[in-house]
């Protein structure tokens, strides 16, 4: 007997939050609090001018927006608001902070990795609000651009594992032999998988493993580091590797309840 197609693959619905959803909510929540105590921007809000007039306001602000959505993404009635109000910001920051960068030093390998982190955050936030939204356009081509920029931004951090590749490297655990190949290996991995959501072959399985890639690496790389080393910028790595892992874990539960159409 044919299985039956109950939903096409790339269409959404409204939903209660799923566990990714809950959790990316509890981080942007935590990651707000931490901008408020510090009073400054972490790894993510980077690129802020330090000439900025209102500098300091703009960065309470971003912390308040951060609590807002964190706390909006954890109820189901205030999920979309929270999400679209998370993906307005993040789409200022790449027309602000990002892509200027791109003009001034097209060369620097340091500009597409920031570049990819915001668009891979731009692409969750996306996801998210697609997933919630009703109303919002939810079609399957809006949802293929945003994976598309999830994407985007794996292959940035894949192309960083060899354009860094002495600092990938060094940053392999020590009791694993062969650290050049395990740089190889991962980052190679991560450009496939952002190759493969793009074209749609394996998408589901490439972000999954994505995101397990991601939260190994937080584990053990980032892990061991702020144990060691538990100094602020150990910390905001680590800070932002969770992050980073938790958002990829969100999209890879977008294709929670699709179907492809046979």
């Amino acid at each position: 007997m044919e299985p039956v197609a109950t939903m096409r693959e790339g269409t959404t619905a409204p939903r209660r939050p799923g566990a990714s959803q809950v959790v990316f909510g509890l981080t942007m929540l935590g990651l707000g609090i931490l901008m408020l105590q510090k009073g400054g921007f972490l790894a993510i809000w980077s690129g802020v001018p330090k000439d900025m007039p209102l500098r300091m306001a703009f960065a309470y602000l971003c912390a308040a927006l951060c609590v807002g959505s964190g706390l909006g993404l954890l109820v189901r009635r205030t999920a979309a608001i929270a999400a679209r109000v998370l993906l307005g910001l993040l789409v200022l920051w790449m027309l602000c902070f990002r892509l200027n960068l791109v003009f001034r030093a097209p060369n620097d390998p340091s500009v597409w990795w920031a570049c990819g982190e915001t668009a891979f955050m731009i692409g969750t936030a996306w996801v998210l609000a697609i997933g919630n939204g009703r109303g919002f356009d939810s079609s399957g081509k809006s949802l293929r651009i945003a994976r598309a920029l999830f994407a985007f931004g794996l292959i940035q951090f894949g192309i960083g594992h060899f354009t860094f590749l002495q600092r990938t490297v060094s940053m392999v655990p020590g009791w694993l032999p062969g650290h050049l190949g395990w740089a190889w290996f991962t980052g190679g991995s991560l450009i496939a998988a952002g190759v493969a959501i793009v074209v749609g072959v394996f998408a589901r399985l490439a972000a999954g493993l994505s995101a397990l890639e991601l939260a190994l690496f937080t584990l053990l790389v980032w892990g061991p580091v702020v144990v060691a080393h538990p100094d602020a910028g150990q910390w905001n790595e680590f800070v932002d590797s969770c992050l980073l892992t938790i958002a990829a874990w969100v999209v890879a539960e977008s294709w929670r309840g699709t179907r492809v159409e046979r």
